[in-house]
């Protein structure tokens, strides 16, 4: 019988286990021959010497297993919210998840952004609380507050005896339990009617279709089953093993349809060549073919890269022999291809699913301009976070007009990582200008803008651009359509004006980036053969700017969602102190002598709340914090220097027609 091939995604909050969990997974099923440390720096997924130096996971990694006929490919993401973006990747490849929860420290802010984004991207969804035999566990009180907070429709597979204790044991709770299987039942009930109808009626399902309803729910990510255990001593790890097995969490993939699949990583080789990893979701891949993978820039516009695979390498609990192309790679597998130097990460191969839906975390909120310590290492510097950004499409770096370098950021801890990947991989000692919010640009009303030129100099345009620009609901991004048919314009100079919208927007009319707008193409023409791909590229941007001057700009400010624990006899000062720097308490718990505060405080403010919350809770204050959220800036924008040239002011004195 052929292996099944299971890709599962292993998340967590900073510090919950997840990747001692992973070790021990592999190691218990024997891909392994020693058990890791994270600790000791010998883990097999934190391959990279920064990873082992400071114990976090930064880059998403891939380590197999096998169970009976199923491969199981683990993908180690990371747990800081400052690399939030390599968890994202992950789940375009993803066919299940396990979120790790720590049975001390419980459900933290993070845990709640990835629970949420699991549930919105429907993955089915395994909850494993890890560390009940330390000091402090409390599983019973977490599965109520995993209820509470991440997901209603959570049941536990194991029950724990002595937790806290080196004695720690999580028991299997089996279905032919009558408590277990009304529990079940009840719980399932809420989201299925005919369910329901058969409780009330007093026909409760027998324990087969109760068990064919909870795969089928599981498998949906309607319902999330929780199991217990320690990733130290590996108790309840076989559990889980199991029931990574035992449900049907993969798709049916199309082994004959043409090849579908997406790059989730880019790691370098020794000798410095790019490796990219992919999954493909259908069809067959072999090494020495050419291939054609489409993406799409950080601003919108669309791209494409064509190479051959020189080697192609299948992800296997051993490594079998023919994994350098003469194995190809199939349906459901991951695979690491050679001899794509333009490859980058979010390049996408035919059509694999998930690969073009919105984004499920903010993007990064915080700029810092970088500069080398010698100057003459500026080209230096500038290639190197170039090549940082195919293994991160969100470290985006920009250079205003005066030469000022900067790159964007989720966090210290990011930026950190950031300076010391310049000084190891490439020789370059930088220094970071202390980060600044990234403000952003939406549209106020409605704006258009048509101009027609005729081509009389070799500095001036022969072509018809027509724009209309309008607002869309907050975290919509961007579109662009067309009014006007594909035949009104050859195809190059249609793709010549979206590039070029999509270029514009990265400045608005005060610097920042334009988002959640539609830009509309209505009205188009040009004059054969005069007219020129340059004409349509050099015009769009001015037509643009005068569409979004006619329909205005308001500039909005990043901010944060954090959550405060604090004793409840400081809330006075805490809420003094929020409601002094902008911030705002969007809800409140009580929960054993704290209170739990949700807040949004503005991005540029957070810093002082950190700071403060020491000294306002006698040390005893908690906080985690994640972009989240954005407000309308008060009074007179801030504005940004620009790094193009700007198009609001470029003369336009040999139109024929233009109308505004």
């Amino acid at each position: 019988m052929p292996f099944s091939t299971l890709n599962i995604g292993v998340l967590a909050h900073v510090d919950a286990g997840k990747t001692s969990l992973t070790e021990r997974l592999l190691f218990d099923n024997g891909a392994v021959a020693r058990l890791g440390s994270v600790d000791a720096g010998s883990t097999r997924t934190d391959t990279g010497e920064l990873e082992r130096e400071r114990g976090i996971t930064i880059r998403s990694a891939v380590a197999s297993f096998r169970v009976g006929r199923h491969q199981v490919n683990l993908v180690d993401t990371p747990g800081h919210p400052d690399f939030v973006a390599e968890v994202e990747r992950a789940f375009s490849v993803l066919d299940a998840a396990v979120l790790v929860v720590s049975a001390v420290e419980g459900v933290q802010a993070h845990t709640r952004v990835l629970m949420r984004s699991l549930r919105a991207a429907g993955l089915p969804t395994l909850l494993f609380v890890n560390k009940i035999d330390r000091s402090g566990a409390r599983p019973e009180a977490l599965l109520a507050d995993i209820r509470a907070r991440l997901t209603p429709a959570a049941f536990p597979l194991t029950a724990v005896t002595d937790p806290g204790t080196r004695g720690a044991r999580a028991c299997a709770r089996a279905l032919t339990d009558p408590a277990v299987r009304d529990e079940v039942a009840e719980a399932l009930a809420e989201r299925d009617d005919t369910l329901l109808a058969r409780l009330v009626e007093g026909r409760p399902p027998s324990v087969g279709e109760l068990r064919a309803l909870l795969a089928e729910a599981v498998a949906a990510g309607r319902a999330h089953p929780v199991l217990a255990g320690s990733a130290l001593t590996g108790e309840g790890v076989g559990a889980l093993t199991e029931a990574l097995t035992a449900w049907p969490l993969v798709p049916d993939a199309a082994d004959s349809a043409p090849p579908a699949g997406t790059v989730f990583a880019v790691e370098r080789s020794g000798e410095g060549e790019k490796v990219a990893y992919l999954r493909l979701f259908q069809g067959r891949l072999h090494a020495r073919r050419r291939v054609t993978f489409r993406r799409r820039e950080p601003d919108g516009a669309r791209g494409e890269f064509t190479g051959r695979i020189s080697r192609l390498e299948v992800v296997t609990p051993d490594e079998r022999p023919g994994g350098h192309g003469e194995v190809p790679l199939r349906a459901g597998e991951i695979g690491r291809l050679h001899g794509l130097p333009g490859v980058r990460i979010g390049d996408r191969l035919g059509h694999p699913p998930r690969a073009d839906g919105p984004a499920r975390f903010a993007p990064p909120s915080l700029e810092t301009v970088v500069e080398p310590v010698s100057p003459e290492r500026k080209v230096a510097l500038h290639a190197a976070l170039s090549a940082l950004a195919d293994e991160d499409p969100l470290i985006r770096t920009r250079t205003a007009l005066d030469g000022t370098l900067s790159v964007l950021l989720y966090g210290e801890v990011q930026r950190e990582v950031l300076g010391e990947r310049l000084r190891r991989d490439f020789g370059v000692e930088a220094v970071f200008a202390p980060a600044t919010p990234v403000y952003f640009e939406r549209p106020a009303g409605v704006g258009t803008s048509s101009t027609e030129l005729r081509k009389r100099g070799p500095n001036d345009y022969w072509a018809t651009v027509g724009l209309r620009v309008e607002p869309l609901a907050p975290g919509e991004g961007r579109r662009f359509e067309r009014r006007v048919e594909w035949g009104a314009l050859p195809r190059a100079f249609h793709q010549a004006v979206e590039d070029a919208v999509g270029h514009t927007l990265r400045q608005g009319l005060h610097g920042w980036e334009v988002t959640d707008c539609l830009v509309t193409l209505v009205r188009v023409g040009w004059h054969s053969p005069n007219s020129v791909v340059a004409d349509f590229r050099r015009l769009t941007p001015i037509v643009l700017m005068r569409a979004l001057r006619a329909a205005g700009t308001r500039v909005y400010e990043p901010c944060q969602s954090m959550e405060l624990e604090i004793p409840s006899d400081t809330l006075p000062m805490v809420v003094g102190r929020l409601t002094s720097v902008g911030g705002r308490v969007l809800d409140s718990v009580e929960r054993g002598g704290n209170w739990l505060l949700t807040t949004e405080v503005p991005t540029r403010l957070a810093p002082e709340v950190i700071a403060a919350l020491p000294g306002l809770t006698r040390g005893e204050g908690t906080h985690w914090s994640r972009p989240e959220g954005d407000r309308l800036v008060r009074g007179t924008p801030p504005s940004r220097p620009r790094s193009l040239d700007d198009p609001r002011d470029r003369p336009l004195d040999l139109a024929d027609r233009e109308e505004g």
